[in-house]
């Protein structure tokens, strides 16, 4: 997901991705020990992503404070 699709979304939806990535990247580790994964990049693609909805979300925060 690049950072346009994520300033798309409200803050709910993007609280919810960061839910199911969160767990998503809990799953990848387990599988990642037991050699069940193919594809060990999508680990690093879901930290980026996360980070990048805390930045949005960060940048939404502070917006909003600075707005009152």
């Amino acid at each position: 997901m690049n950072i346009a699709d994520i300033r798309g979304k409200d803050s709910h939806e993007l609280h919810l991705d960061l839910q199911a990535l969160r767990k998503e990247i809990f799953d990848l580790r387990f599988r990642v020990a037991a050699e069940e994964v193919a594809h060990t990049s999508r680990y690093r693609d879901a930290r980026r992503t996360i980070a990048r909805i805390l930045t949005v979300l960060g940048e939404r925060e502070r917006a909003g404070a600075s707005g009152s």
